[in-house]
């Protein structure tokens, strides 16, 4: 296990440094009861919305597809709504997300924890888990409460 995220953490600097531009597709997973999908994985701390990097000739929502379907099982029904775009350069230099709502969709089956995701929860808006990043509750304070967007993720 720490083998494994010691190798991701070593790629992903790689992909920053050698790419002059990065994107990355993350999604927000509503269920009918206004809860929200929280992945929490291995390499980083907090809890995050799922998504991850676009691939090259990978379309946005095909990469949110896959990352979905990845990280949580997730199947889209319907095409998500893009939200937004996002620079994320307090993390990294030239790094961008395409941020996107997801209202219809199903989980066929949760994905067991493994190398990449520890676990993986519908939450509350007013019971988010301890350690939820950020950017997330930004994000979730822009799509439910009208707040003013900020640029930065």
């Amino acid at each position: 296990m720490f083998r494994d995220k010691l190798v991701m953490q070593v790629l992903q600097r790689y992909w920053r440094w050698t790419r002059s531009l990065t994107l990355g597709a993350q999604g927000l997973v509503i269920d009918d009861t206004k809860r929200v999908l929280l992945i929490r994985h291995t390499y980083r701390a907090g809890w995050h919305f799922p998504g991850g990097g676009v691939e090259k000739n990978e379309a946005l929502t095909t990469a949110l597809e896959r990352e979905l379907a990845e990280e949580a099982g997730i199947v889209l029904l319907e095409p998500p709504e893009l939200f937004g775009m996002y620079a994320n350069f307090r993390n990294f230099p030239n790094d961008h997300v395409a941020f996107f709502i997801v209202r219809s969709w199903k989980q066929p089956q949760a994905p067991l924890p493994n190398s990449e995701i520890a676990e993986q929860g519908f939450f509350a808006l007013d019971a988010l888990p301890e350690g939820t990043h950020r950017a997330v509750v930004s994000r979730l304070g822009e799509v439910f409460h009208g707040k003013t967007r900020d640029p930065l993720w």
